[in-house]
């Protein structure tokens, strides 16, 4: 294994270095993005049930703030539930949201795109080589210029290795935020829609 990554010549350990922030980004979005932990299912119901019993108090606005990114959003606008300024709360506080959400995605993605580059560099690298050791030997010596080949070969796959499954992951969690920024929204709205209900009430 080390002999193969030696003959991929300087532009390997980058690209290396890329495969590295690839897995820890994955593992720690996958960690990061669970839908149980960013949107508790019986939240909203907690937030109305304390509401309805009057126990909605800043002790408890300070808890849901801490407790979860939904949590967040909620006691956002709920600080402001007797004022026009509850709705626009929420969403800004829903864009701060969204913006943790995509930590680090942008890393994922411009590493999809660099992968190959440095895949290509390592490609021109090794040709160049090659094309030197023409010069000097001429093309009598096939093992002489296999170094080469061989640089141009292990770094272009290794540059596609890298960068096919950067960019999987980035679509594939990129599509996650949204569904939860979605989900987030939703759940906003319904405890806006059950306080509108009870003041027409």
């Amino acid at each position: 294994m080390f002999e193969i990554i030696s003959s991929g010549g300087i532009a390997i350990w980058p690209i290396i270095l890329c495969s590295i922030i690839v897995m820890a980004i994955v593992g720690e979005r996958f960690w990061a993005l669970r839908k149980n932990i960013i949107i508790p299912t019986t939240l909203v119901a907690q937030v109305w049930k304390w509401m309805d019993e009057g126990k909605l108090d800043n002790q408890r606005l300070v808890f849901l703030r801490n407790h979860s990114l939904l949590g967040y959003i909620l006691a956002s606008g709920l600080v402001h539930r007797n004022r026009s300024m509850m709705k626009s709360s929420m969403e800004d506080a829903g864009r701060q949201v969204t913006a943790k959400l995509e930590k680090r995605l942008n890393i994922l993605g411009s590493i999809a795109e660099i992968a190959p580059l440095l895949g290509l560099l390592g490609t021109v690298s090794g040709m160049i080589k090659m094309f030197a050791m023409i010069g000097e030997v001429g093309l009598g010596h096939p093992a002489v210029l296999s170094n080469g080949l061989s640089e141009a070969l292990i770094t272009t796959a290794a540059g596609l290795i890298v960068a096919i499954p950067a960019f999987i992951f980035y679509r594939y969690f990129r599509a996650k935020v949204d569904n939860l920024t979605l989900s987030m929204e939703q759940e906003a709205i319904r405890l806006i829609e059950l306080l509108e209900a009870e003041r027409r009430s």
